[in-house]
């Protein structure tokens, strides 16, 4: 087969920036749909939503002077005050503080009003009174009782534990329901759906911990911000003063705390020492009244001043003991922060202030995650392993301590034995009178002594001040910070415009399907012969044959015209041409394209036959209203002769051959030398020889005749044909070593969504590639009749 080479050059293709704008303003009202669906969302959101409120306070900690008089080493500790805030909050947060707190607050009767969408609660209005008579302070019912007023004397009473009974009491009437027994005094207003409940401190605990949220205001400074969330913002102003005034007393207390114990040894030791003095007082004052013995020698009186030193030394020594045990029971039993207000020598030297800093730090850390993860979670095990270390260290040094604070006793007790043997050489009487007046010294002495340090400690403990002050307090902020309608709206309809681009992204990204010319050549380099546009159906009216000769001013027959002036560049050297067309499935188009492409054809005087040569579904006869009975069928089988075949459309000046019945070998006949007489014989009578084959994706019917034809046109419908269509043609050059094949787009609309976002440049494109155009933008109009476009048109 002779037929002149076709040059297949794969086009260059260029980002269009245009193109992609395009694309989105095409469905612009997807867009639109989707901000106003977002809309309508937030706006839901916002009506069902309770608004929430915060309030604020703040506070200034500080080192006040009985913290650094009972706690020197603190001293060195307020440097961290990140960490002491840290510290502080975890007090703050406490159960003991909150629960004071709530006391401060009318918790026990929570009254509610129901809304057409919410129920919001009323505090502190009292729109009724509810008396308490009398309740199971622990087992009564935590059901809502919705109250409505009958009359002026009587209401109605539903619980939510018994939904189903209405109950009707008078006011001031008793009601016994949920292990309580209670009253309504005043009228239930007429106006609104009243209803109401009773607590107790531990529902609010959570409300009220839950909404606090305590931060340091600025970086490495001792001002600590307090804030609570929640949807009363009464509620929320209410609770976070009283918060804040419970911590300050709480705060004092535990200061004083150490005091008072301290206070409290003194006092036992004072009454042992004050029956001391007496008894001693007494014996010395007979001794002396019964003999007559005088001063002992200045010796003497030296030794006797040495034991009284000694036994003060010891008596001090005595209560460092007592400190280090005190300090000791408070490492063992600890649960929050530990001060240290004792008096011991060598502390400050023994690494213990800042051991106990680490441990408090730690265990307000511990407290913190607490509030995220449980008590076996690997963090709080963690803490836990680290609060036991510094336990150790903190427990080495009190050993230390204790180690040192005995041996200092054992080397008074020493001395003091010494200097009894001294004594014990003097005469009786005066040895009498000296031990005698030593004890009472030394008796009176450290009676002095221990109430000079009660006294100390008795003026520390009323110095004692919190060391937390108040700077601003919460005042109730009725400007809810969520939700926020101006910034609900705006996100939502952000979200909105996002999502309509997303949609336009995402089907596009799912489109398996060609739909136009640069589409085509980014997947093949078989050249596209040209482009056929899309016909609307609602405006040819029942016309469904040859569309290019019926409206011939349409753009439609502009394209079909446009492919048969490059057909003739096809095959130029042959007088007489055999056109197969042919596609990759059915419903491409093959048979239309066939149809406008030889009415085309003949209103230029062209001798044009048209063969339906799909012998298993040609609907060529049913668009010429033919008789079927006799055809290519049947001619290629010998029961009918080639006149008997051809059949002449007078209204489109052509002639054509249908298929004929369906054979039983339909592949067999058209691989026949038959068909290849048959072609040579309508050469010798027409000038175009147009064969509408079976699908070759499907069948293999048509691939002699493909191998016949001087020209193989392979269509591909926008919008049907799917990506791997565009391969079909040139697998078919490459296997039957063919190169006179060429793609038409079938059925182009201008389909801007799905559109290639690239456009071809053509200078480097070769001699293969035909002129036509792509009606890219020009929708149904024709040079002939023009039409005003729209402005939703892009």
């Amino acid at each position: 087969m002779d037929t002149q080479p076709i040059k297949s050059v794969l086009v260059n293709q260029q980002l269009n920036y245009w193109k992609v704008i395009r694309i989105f303003l095409s469905r612009w009202y997807w867009v639109l749909g989707c901000a106003v669906i977002s809309l309508v969302v937030a706006w839901l959101y916002i009506r069902t939503i309770p608004p929430t409120y915060t309030t604020g306070a703040s506070l200034k900690l500080d080192e006040s002077p009985s913290d650094a008089a009972t706690d020197p080493s603190m001293r060195s500790y307020s440097r961290f005050y990140q960490s002491n805030i840290q510290t502080e909050a975890t007090v703050m947060r406490s159960q003991n503080v909150i629960n004071r707190a709530i006391e401060h607050l009318d918790y026990k009767i929570s009254y509610y009003l129901k809304g057409r969408v919410l129920t919001s609660e009323l505090y502190p209005s009292v729109p009724f009174k509810v008396i308490v008579i009398s309740q199971d302070s622990v087992n009564f019912s935590r059901a809502t009782y919705a109250v409505e007023p009958i009359d002026k004397d009587s209401f109605s009473l539903t619980s939510t534990d018994q939904p189903e009974k209405k109950l009707k009491f008078k006011y001031n009437q008793n009601i016994a329901l949920g292990n309580m027994l209670f009253s309504i005094k005043s009228p239930i207003p007429n106006v609104g759906s009243y209803s109401f409940k009773f607590n107790t401190k531990s529902d609010f605990y959570g409300r009220a911990v839950g909404g606090l949220n305590i931060f340091e205001a600025e970086k490495y400074s001792n001002i600590m911000n307090i804030n609570h969330t929640d949807v009363n913002p009464v509620f929320s102003s209410d609770i976070l003063n009283a918060i804040v005034k419970e911590y300050i007393i709480n705060d004092a207390e535990q200061k004083k705390r150490s005091a008072k114990q301290t206070i409290a040894y003194l006092d036992s030791q004072i009454d042992f020492l004050n029956k001391q003095v007496d008894q001693a007082g007494k014996k010395l004052s007979n001794f002396t009244s019964e003999s007559t013995v005088g001063d002992p020698a200045t010796d003497k009186q030296f030794n006797i001043g040495k034991l009284t030193s000694l036994q003060t030394q010891r008596t001090d020594l005595a209560f460092q003991k007592f400190s280090i045990e005190q300090l000791e029971q408070q490492i063992k039993a600890n649960k929050e922060k530990i001060r240290l207000s004792l008096d011991i020598d060598g502390i400050a030297s023994s690494g213990l202030p800042a051991l106990i800093g680490q441990l408090n730090g730690a265990i307000a850390n511990r407290e913190l995650k607490l509030t995220q993860f449980n008590e076996d979670a690997a963090p709080i095990k963690q803490l836990d392993n680290q609060i036991a270390e510094i336990k150790q260290l903190i427990n080495a040094n009190i050993n230390s301590l204790k180690q040192k604070n005995q041996k200092t006793i054992n080397l008074i007790n020493s001395e003091l034995n010494k200097v009894g043997g001294s004594l014990s050489q003097l005469p009786a009487k005066e040895n009498d009178f000296a031990k005698l007046q030593n004890n009472y010294n030394i008796n009176q002495r450290m009676f002095s002594l221990l109430f000079e340090k009660k006294l100390a400690a008795q003026i520390t403990s009323a110095a004692v001040t919190a060391g937390a002050n108040i700077i601003n307090e919460a005042q109730p902020s009725f400007n809810p910070i969520s939700p926020v309608a101006g910034q609900i709206y705006s996100s939502y309809l952000i979200g909105g415009i996002l999502a309509g681009l997303g949609l336009i992204v995402l089907v596009r990204l799912i489109n398996p399907y060609i739909y136009d010319v640069e589409t085509v050549e980014g997947l093949t380099s078989i050249p596209i012969l040209g482009v056929i546009l899309k016909y609307d159906k609602g405006k040819i009216g029942d016309i469904q044959k040859i569309l290019a000769l019926e409206k011939p001013k349409s753009i439609f027959a502009e394209s079909v015209r446009s492919v048969r002036t490059n057909l003739s560049f096809l095959a130029s050297d042959k007088e007489n041409k055999t056109i197969c067309i042919t596609s990759e499935i059915s419903g491409e188009g093959k048979s239309f394209v066939a149809l406008n492409l030889a009415g085309t054809l003949s209103i230029i005087d062209k001798k044009v036959i048209l063969i339906a040569a799909d012998l298993r579904r040609s609907k060529l006869h049913h668009v010429l209203d033919a008789d079927n009975s006799k055809g290519l069928s049947t001619y290629l089988s010998a029961q009918s002769d080639l006149d008997e075949i051809i059949n002449r459309d007078n209204a489109y000046n052509f002639d054509y051959i249908t298929s004929g019945p369906v054979p039983p070998n339909p592949s067999e006949l058209l691989h026949s030398n038959k068909m290849k007489l048959l072609l040579q014989d309508l050469k010798k009578r027409y000038e175009y020889i147009i064969l509408d084959t079976a699908p070759v994706g499907l069948v293999s019917d048509s691939v002699p005749i493909i191998n016949q034809a001087d020209v193989n046109l392979f269509i591909i419908r926008s919008g049907v044909s799917k990506f791997g269509a565009a391969s079909v043609p040139e697998r078919l050059s490459k296997e039957y070593a063919l190169n006179n094949i060429a793609i038409i787009l079938n059925s182009f609309s201008n389909e801007l969504l799905h559109s290639n976002i690239h456009t071809s440049n053509y200078t480097q494109s070769g001699s293969g590639t035909y002129y036509y155009s792509n009606y890219s933008g020009y929708g149904d109009r024709t040079y002939y009749e023009d039409e005003v476009k729209k402005w939703w048109e892009f």
